[in-house]
């Protein structure tokens, strides 16, 4: 259905509804991870009536509601809150004890007595308004866009939101530099008779709502798992020893790609202990000068200046700052330490500690061919 797919799901499946007019969407969440929620709580909690709801709407918009009326709800019911103005269409994501846990770690400022009620269930009347107001997104979407264009203004309209009962609608944009959208607000408002909210994005979730594949091969993170973008600087990749190649790495959205910040922490924790780098080693050859560094091996690759500082030298950072120790006291070593290849352990054999019999004693020994006399040939006379 091109409802839900319009609301983040890719998984098509038809709103039922029974004869108390309650309605429930039963495997909404089979396949769409980005906005879905994992409740770790949910065999603990024993609540029915459940006080605080996280809902969820189109792309990534999600907000948190108080349920007033204590109805009986829970996860992928599909719900009337409260909006301003008039009532909005969302889909439970998170229902129980486990809401509260969400609220703390998305920092949601707003205390409970704060947040906007939960109605009712949706009717199949809110339903069927909410389905046509999902079916205008796409053209009121084409048409902004004309009207931005003519009016002049540097923006880029990406995706449109009615809110569920068709009387608001957000329009999501792109903007390099601020823009005075006042003049186009009034024409949108004239041309399509509902309230307007303007809502700036960044190239990070336009991209993330186009999709795509990336270099790696797999499906764009932005549009699959991640919801809260972090910024992405050129010292992840410095630390990690990247090249500084923009074409390799910026992402589909022309920015840093967010899998920089992957594994930074583990590189910079295991540089805590690493010593200058920037400081020459001087030894009796000459000058050594850094060059690479290997973070999880703890090896720093040197070059000298003799032989035309072709050859690398791999030195522990032990190593490194036990020479950099001993030039700041006036000594200068022979030479750096190189790595060697550790030998090879010993073969282990088995032995009889106990006394038992060898291990191999249920192996057959093979038995010795006995060599076949040769034949005396035909033609041989006897005497």
């Amino acid at each position: 259905m091109e409802s839900l797919k319009a609301r983040g799901c890719c998984k098509e499946k038809q709103l039922e509804v029974n004869e108390d007019n309650l309605e429930r969407i039963d495997s909404y969440f089979g396949s769409c991870s980005k906005l879905e929620s994992y409740d770790w709580l949910r065999e603990v909690s024993d609540k029915d009536i459940p006080e605080v709801l996280e809902v969820r709407f189109k792309n990534t918009r999600k907000g948190f509601y108080r349920n007033v009326n204590e109805l009986r709800l829970k996860r992928g019911d599909l719900i009337a809150v409260e909006a301003s103005p008039g009532h909005d269409i969302g889909i439970i994501s998170l229902a129980g004890e486990i809401v509260e846990k969400q609220r703390q770690r998305t920092k949601y400022q707003s205390d409970r007595d704060e947040l906007k009620k939960v109605y009712r269930k949706a009717k199949q009347v809110d339903i069927d308004k909410w389905k046509q107001a999902i079916e205008k997104e796409e053209e009121t979407m084409l048409r902004s866009r004309k009207m931005a264009t003519d009016l002049g203004l540097n923006m880029k309209i990406g995706d449109v939101e009615y809110q569920g009962d068709g009387t608001k609608a957000i329009f999501y944009y792109i903007a390099d530099e601020r823009v005075d959208f006042r003049e186009l607000i009034k024409v949108l408002a004239e041309s399509f008779r509902i309230r307007i909210e303007m809502k700036q994005i960044g190239a990070r979730q336009e991209a993330g709502r186009i999709g795509g594949i990336g270099t790696c091969g797999r499906e764009l993170c932005c549009s699959t798992f991640v919801t809260n973008f972090v910024s992405v600087s050129t010292h992840a990749a410095r630390v990690q020893e990247v090249a500084l190649n923009p074409q390799k790495l910026a992402g589909q959205c022309g920015k840093l790609k967010c899998c920089l910040n992957y594994e930074l922490t583990g590189y910079e924790d295991a540089r805590k202990h690493f010593p200058d780098t920037g400081i020459n080693l001087k030894l009796k050859q000459g000058e050594a000068y850094y060059v690479k560094t290997d973070v999880y091996r703890g090896i720093l690759w040197y070059g000298t200046t003799d032989g035309g500082g072709q050859a690398l030298i791999p030195v522990p950072a032990e190593r490194v700052s036990e020479i950099q120790a001993m030039n700041t006291n006036g000594k200068v070593p022979d030479e750096l330490i190189e790595l060697t290849i550790p030998d090879r352990p010993e073969r282990l054999e088995y032995t009889n500690g106990a006394g038992q019999e060898s291990l191999t004693r249920f192996e057959r020994e093979k038995s010795k061919k006995k060599k076949k006399k040769p034949r005396p040939h035909r033609n041989h006379r006897r005497n």
